[in-house]
């Protein structure tokens, strides 16, 4: 998979296209229960078809789509996603440092729009410079997947039962849990996060006063109170530091 990019522009997309296949597949499990949920909340397919041809998040979209549904005001759900999808802000200034230097600003704002996480481990593992070809081989499988999942499982959520429906319906979740219980496992200060993250969550699910606020409000206060402690209790350190120090 980390071949060297340096060929002509043909081979260069073959190769993005033959390495974005296996996410392509992984995103349509996902997005097909996102489109299920969504035409379950009262959206209409072509609706959720467009929230996923435009976000291509999968967290994002599940609690934008969640507020929108709840009647959250475009305050909270603008800043929900933003902390969410925050992350796509710093996975794009380190990938901008392997673009090939000849990638047009046009190419460098569309392709950025395909940034997902699967994309940028997969891109940053390639040797040298990436083309333009290659990254927009690599993005356009798992996009039309990602849009692709969503129309079917949106599509086909008035022919399945009811009892088939609640089973997919959790199916995004379990890709949630399937994220964070891995990395928990084998890194503590990743599981103490979560675990912190989880206790905040639950205190404004129970306790008096605090349960009164909103949804989207409560993950933005989890997120950021999380992400501030393990900021602030487990600072990465600097490769450079520590050689300096043995």
């Amino acid at each position: 998979m980390n071949q060297n990019l340096s060929v002509g522009p043909a081979l260069s997309f073959r190769k993005g296209l033959r390495d974005g296949i296996p996410i392509c597949l992984g995103y349509i499990s996902v997005s097909f229960a996102f489109g299920m949920m969504a035409v379950e909340s009262g959206l209409p397919v072509w609706v959720a078809v467009l929230i996923s041809m435009t976000n291509v998040t999968s967290s994002g979209q599940v609690a934008g789509t969640t507020l929108m549904m709840a009647g959250g005001s475009l305050l909270e759900i603008g800043i929900t996603t933003f902390v969410i999808n925050i992350r796509y802000m710093l996975m794009s200034l380190s990938l901008s440092q392997k673009l090939d230097s000849r990638m047009s600003l046009f190419f460098r704002l569309t392709l950025s729009h395909g940034n997902t996480d699967e994309i940028f481990a997969v891109a940053m593992q390639q040797r040298g410079k990436i083309p333009a070809p290659y990254l927009g081989g690599l993005i356009l499988l798992p996009y039309i997947g990602w849009a692709l999942g969503t129309f079917l499982g949106a599509a086909m959520t008035e022919i399945l039962s009811v009892s088939l429906r609640s089973a997919l319906g959790i199916a995004i979740y379990g890709m949630f849990l399937a994220i964070i219980i891995p990395p928990s496992r084998k890194s503590r200060p990743i599981l103490i996060t979560v675990l912190l993250a989880a206790f905040i969550s639950c205190a404004f699910s129970y306790l008096p006063v605090l349960n009164r606020l909103s949804g989207g409000w409560v993950i933005i206060i989890c997120a950021v109170l999380a992400a501030g402690f393990a900021a602030w209790k487990f600072p990465m350190k600097d490769p450079e530091e520590e050689t300096v120090c043995s």
